[in-house]
């Protein structure tokens, strides 16, 4: 594959920032005195405009106040321009997002998009660029002026909007590096869904009130979405999470309704083996017994290599199901999938302000959403679910699950599923609804879709172990309260080890009683045997058994699985096939790094499991000589609801907290909004800040603060009241 390398020297971004003009700022001035910020005492921005653009304005303001360079790095990402900051090894990273996401396109959309639209693009883009003319010290990494075509490259909101059909950056590098021949290995297309967010949803006939309740509860990196709540004279009162950057609340509800994101494994991108011949400089490929020509373009990227940035230039090909990401079986691959569509960003911001159950599913007619799943409750009782949202309709004769044959009109896409034919969940008789990243086939229980109704690609989610868990601990209670629904979503059971707990004493009975391993197992074996799979700060059992499960599921995770299969079945196959000497001599590591670190295995889990926040740094680096805080709960990998998924570096011995609950939500909804959050930490990214930490104990304990959503709530905890640029 052709590429070329050119050298830039690095100018220092100050020097060659483009300037802000007189008659921008001016209006930057005009339109922030038409915008109030309102901080309560959590340090939560209430963001209050006359129009919608004011409020747009007013809460990317606020954004950058708490965070800007999260703000910034994002859209670093999104630009695929991380290797002119972080180097040559982003550079794959940054070439995928490049071909799948057009800044050209964006561009397009942008001079075309309605001009109510385009009027929120506006705002969102001066809402931060007016910060950093106000902020001179706050300087970008890369990012001097923001554009408002940015939001259209980020169009359904998600955390992993990217979808691949398990392309990695890595595979793409080798094709278009020719390395290896850019061969793809195959690939089972099982994406691990263990670690991701949970959604509840109640209907009034299991609440204490008589009203819907929802539980908003997404795993994601922590520090990655704030709590924010934007009002505008238009009819905009949304409250809940964005990750930064957003103009719009990801996760949340209004005074009617609301919505929690789920990732989804819904089959939305899919691979084409393609014939391809060359004459001459161009290559063709076969379609419908034609050759056709393959599209060629060239991407150009700049990455830094020490005081110079050079550029590396690729040749990216594309056949009409789009562009060639590698080679498996001996044939170009191509994918087809839709990561960027402005209808998606539409679909995204019109449900801030849905104000009915009508409205909503008339929202999800659009089928922009390509990578979430919804949970849904609002003032009419209702709930809801949908198992993802953009669906292409497909020929159920292959297995999309793996490439399928590019040379053939059989194997394109055919438009897609109109709503009613995915697979949803409306008002089920039990009164409860939950996602966990897992199969659709277990929202409700018993009254969940059947399988049978649906084509595979649809829902190829696997069960895991917290779906399982949600459905035992929901279908328990009858009269919910907020209160009673977080003890829900906070319940400290850990369903897997339900199958690994057995194996091992089953595994230790095996031996002789004494043989050296018996005796050095004899207590902690007893230990295990005797819990109750319940995580807590003072339990040495769960040390033991959390990081045995560590240990194990390198070995674990390379077991063969279908599709629809997971960790669960994983799990199944595992202790099916396990040798007993594996299972004990692991423990036996255990005890003996236990031992190495802390000179004895008696260790709480809360004494290794912490919480800390001491730097602002993205890349956070955590000290076991600073404080932190013990957390009880344990990754959701094992089953756990409330997931906190901690790790160890090589300079710590204990374990720090990386990912898990981030923003935390119940909202109650009737005549009046009630509701409770918490977020990891605090608000602000600044250390300097009292809102950095303070919410920190609160975090490791699991305690709720209340949601100010009416003005006179908030105005009774007012901490300051200012206009944008004071």
């Amino acid at each position: 594959m052709k590429y070329l390398f050119l050298i830039f020297l690095i100018i220092p971004s100050q020097l060659i920032a483009q300037s802000f003009t007189t008659k921008e700022i001016k209006r930057w001035k005009e339109q922030a005195s038409e915008v109030t910020i309102i901080r309560d005492n959590w340090g939560i921005p209430h963001v209050y405009g006359k129009t919608d653009a004011d409020a747009v304005f007013g809460l990317m303001y606020a954004q950058c106040e708490d965070d800007f360079k999260r703000i910034e790095m994002n859209y670093i990402e999104k630009l695929g321009r991380l290797s002119e900051i972080k180097g040559m090894a982003k550079l794959y990273d940054d070439l995928l997002m490049r071909i799948l996401i057009d800044s050209s396109a964006a561009i397009a959309d942008y001079k075309t998009a309605a001009p109510w639209l385009k009027k929120l693009l506006i705002a969102f883009a001066d809402g931060i660029n007016f910060y950093l003319f106000t902020h001179p010290g706050d300087k970008p990494v890369l990012l001097d002026r923001f554009e408002p075509w940015y939001p259209l490259l980020w169009t359904d909101g998600s955390i992993g909007a990217i979808k691949t059909a398990g392309i990695t950056a890595t595979d793409l590098g080798n094709f278009y590096s020719g390395k290896e021949m850019g061969i793809i290995p195959p690939q089972n297309n099982i994406e691990d869904n263990s670690t991701g967010s949970n959604g509840f949803a109640i209907a009034p006939s299991l609440s204490a009130s008589g009203n819907a309740l929802l539980y908003i509860n997404p795993h994601v990196t922590f520090y990655f979405r704030p709590e924010v709540h934007v009002v505008s004279n238009e009819g905009l009162n949304a409250y809940g999470a964005v990750t930064w950057g957003q103009f719009f609340v990801y996760q949340g509800f209004n005074e009617f309704c609301g919505w929690m994101h789920t990732s989804s494994d819904a089959d939305v991108a899919d691979l084409y083996e393609e014939t391809i011949s060359k004459k001459g400089n161009s290559y063709f490929y076969l379609y419908n017994g034609k050759e056709q020509q393959v599209k060629e373009h060239e991407i150009s990227i700049q990455y830094k290599d020490g005081n110079v940035l050079n550029k590396k230039s690729f040749r990216i090909y594309s056949t009409g199901h789009g562009p060639v990401m590698g080679i498996r079986n001996g044939k170009w691959v191509s994918l087809a999938s839709n990561n960027r569509d402005i209808k998606g960003l539409i679909q995204c911001w019109q449900r801030n302000k849905v104000k009915s159950f009508d409205e909503y599913k008339e929202l999800m007619d659009m089928a922009a959403n390509t990578s979430n799943n919804t949970v849904y409750a609002d003032a009419g009782g209702n709930i809801a679910y949908w198992h993802g949202n953009f669906m292409p309709k497909r020929n159920t004769k292959y297995d999309w699950s793996q490439p399928v044959d590019g040379t053939i009109p059989a194997t394109a896409w055919h438009g897609l599923h109109n709503i009613a034919e995915t697979v949803h969940l409306y008002n089920p008789p039990n009164g409860w609804l939950q996602n966990c990243n897992a199969t659709p086939f277990t929202v409700a229980g018993d009254n969940s879709p059947k399988r049978n109704n649906y084509p595979s690609y649809m829902a190829p989610d696997a069960e895991n172990f917290r779906g399982i868990n949600a459905v035992r601990v929901l279908q328990k209670e009858k009269k919910y309260t907020i209160d009673k629904l977080i003890a829900a979503g906070y319940d400290n059971y850990i369903a897997a080890f339900e199958k690994l707990v057995p194996a091992l004493v089953n595994a230790y009975e095996k031996l002789p009683k004494d043989q050296e391993l018996s005796l050095a197992l004899a207590e902690p074996v007893e230990m295990i045997r005797n819990w109750d799979l319940r995580c807590s700060e003072n339990s040495i059992a769960t040390t033991l058994a959390i990081e045995w499960g560590y240990r194990l599921l390198p070995t674990i995770n390379k077991i063969p699985l279908k599709t629809g299969e997971g960790l669960v079945e994983a799990i199944d196959k595992y202790v099916a096939t396990a040798a007993p000497r594996e299972l004990l001599d692991t423990l036996l590591a255990v005890i003996k790094k236990l031992q190495q670190d802390f000179a004895k295995w008696q260790i709480s889990w809360g004494e290794i499991n912490r919480f800390q926040r001491i730097t602002d740094d993205i890349d956070a680096k955590y000290n076991d000589a600073e404080p932190s805080l013990p957390v009880a709960y344990v990754s959701a990998t094992w089953g756990m609801l409330p997931s906190y998924s901690a790790t160890r570096s090589s300079d710590t011995k204990k374990r720090y907290g990386v990912h898990g609950n981030s923003f935390v939500c119940v909202v109650e909804f009737g005549k009046k909004i009630k509701a409770k959050s918490l977020l990891a930490g605090g608000e602000s990214g600044h250390r300097s800040s009292s809102h950095f930490n303070d919410q920190g104990l609160m975090y490791s304990k699991g305690q709720f603060k209340d949601v100010l959503f009416y003005k006179e709530d908030v105005m009774k905890h007012l901490e300051r009241s200012y206009h944008p640029g004071e």
